[in-house]
């Protein structure tokens, strides 16, 4: 006897294309193993993270260990984060204090990942120390090469080491980014060409942003190109624009009260009416320098993420700070 089919061919058509709908619907839901995996990464500091986002693109997943608002001099990492390394394959490390101190447990947290020195072959700074009472203090203004920012007004005793913060520097992020580039092609031979692609747009973006900062500074005498900041941090922003940065911290804590007093007059002597604050740093000393002094209190964030948009704000408040 003929068996009776209860399935006719439209109706098997049907089932059929309902199956590989049902299956296109469940491939987002599929591991990132049976996917496209990236590159898992860890950097020290936010900045850092943007260049190696924009150069990896969606090829690299990138960590940071310093989170927004904590400083790098004393940031200790989470025990979360300590145990996420171990996934980790590369480590971007720029020279941030608290590298120094973690970057064995680092290490020893996972040993087959890579650390990259970004900053290796740089030459660093020392910190700008605000003077000792009875020093000299410098006349000449500071130009590109020179010596390390904020001494030449500044003759005292290096306390603070040399001067961490060189991704404020676009020649020098650009030499840092570099690095990145080269480092995530060796990481992943397969998508190296897109790198050094993504790396070739961003070189022309930072040349271009140096020019305009250039042009930002040109029309500003150099006499008046001095701002008065809590934490020394834009040293290499100050040489690469022939800018002086008078630091209020002392020797890496609040001015004593007769520290600030000298502050206050010499904000006022060099017509200083606005003073830069950090997020990571409290603010009562340069608010009572800008009460003296009747000015302003600004923000220039050393660790904020658009690199480029912050450098510009920055570039922008200095020169606006300059003319009043």
């Amino acid at each position: 006897m003929r068996r009776h089919s209860y399935f006719t061919i439209p109706a098997l058509r049907a089932v059929a294309l309902a199956a590989v709908f049902a299956l296109s619907a469940l491939l987002p839901l599929m591991p990132a193993t049976a996917q496209a995996a990236k590159l898992p990464v860890v950097v020290s500091i936010v900045p850092l993270q943007y260049f190696v986002e924009r150069i990896g693109g969606e090829f690299v997943d990138v960590s940071v260990m310093v989170q927004p608002g904590a400083s790098p001099a004393t940031y200790e990492p989470k025990p979360r984060q300590m145990a996420a390394l171990s996934g980790a394959q590369l480590y971007f490390a720029i020279g941030v204090p608290f590298e120094e101190a973690w970057m064995p447990r680092i290490q020893a947290a996972n040993p087959s990942m890579k650390v990259v020195n970004v900053d290796k072959g740089i030459h660093k700074l020392p910190m700008a120390e605000h003077h000792h009472e009875g020093e000299a203090k410098h006349e000449d203004a500071q130009g590109h090469g020179q010596e390390a920012p904020g001494h030449d007004m500044h003759d005292g005793h290096d306390h603070g080491g040399l001067d961490p913060h060189v991704w404020l520097s676009p020649m020098l992020m650009k030499h840092m980014a570099d690095t990145v580039r080269k480092e995530l092609g060796r990481a992943d031979a397969e998508h190296a060409t897109i790198f050094r692609t993504n790396y070739a747009e961003l070189e022309k973006e930072i040349d271009a942003l140096d020019r305009e900062l250039m042009d930002i500074f040109e029309a500003i005498p150099q006499e008046k190109r001095v701002f008065m900041v809590f934490h020394p941090s834009w040293g290499y922003f100050a040489m690469n624009y022939s800018l002086k940065q008078v630091p209020i911290e002392y020797e890496g804590k609040e001015p004593t009260p007769r520290i600030l007093k000298e502050l206050m007059e010499e904000a006022a002597e060099l017509n200083i009416r606005t003073i830069f604050v950090q997020p990571q740093f409290a603010r009562k000393s340069a608010e009572a320098i800008a009460t003296h002094i009747k000015g302003t209190v600004v923000v220039a964030d050393p660790l904020a993420y658009d690199w480029f948009a912050n450098l510009r704000d920055v570039a922008k408040n200095l020169a606006a700070s300059f003319s009043k």
